[in-house]
């Protein structure tokens, strides 16, 4: 996996940005690349429907026979 992906802006202004109606991140700092196995944010569809930011390990799940 490349790495395409990088932070630079603070949660307030990430969560504004995607009008995330819940914020359940900590304090993030910016990051010049997010590599698999990071923590980094990601904005989803919560349960009621509204946008919720989560702190979540980046990558795809490596499946091991």
């Amino acid at each position: 996996m490349c790495n395409l992906y990088s932070i630079n802006k603070n949660k307030n202004t990430v969560a504004t940005m995607f009008r995330v109606a819940h914020n359940r991140t900590v304090h993030f700092d910016p990051l010049p690349g997010i590599f698999p196995n990071y923590t980094a944010p990601v904005v989803r569809h919560a349960a009621d429907g509204e946008r919720e930011m989560v702190l979540m390990s980046w990558g795809f799940p490596l499946l091991q026979a």
